[in-house]
């Protein structure tokens, strides 16, 4: 890798919530916190994949036009 050129990596803790995930990213915030004598920088979040519909399993899927049944009809075979 080519010296500096390349962002900074810190240890960082997204929040969502009721859920932490602790990493390394580029991003920062002034808000801190120590864990085991590491500075970590505190990254709140809105949606994460604890929260988000997709992973958790609530999205719902809707078919109000007959997508499904009209790709099948035009692409079955005769």
């Amino acid at each position: 890798m080519k010296p500096d050129i390349h962002p900074a990596y810190h240890p960082v803790i997204f929040i969502d919530d009721e859920h932490e995930v602790i990493t390394r990213s580029t991003l920062t915030s002034k808000e801190t916190r120590e864990i085991d004598g590491v500075e970590h920088y505190v990254v709140r979040v809105d949606v994460s994949a604890y929260s988000h519909p997709f992973y958790t399993g609530r999205q719902k899927v809707l078919d109000t036009e007959g997508r499904v049944e009209r790709f099948k009809k035009r692409y079955a075979k005769k």
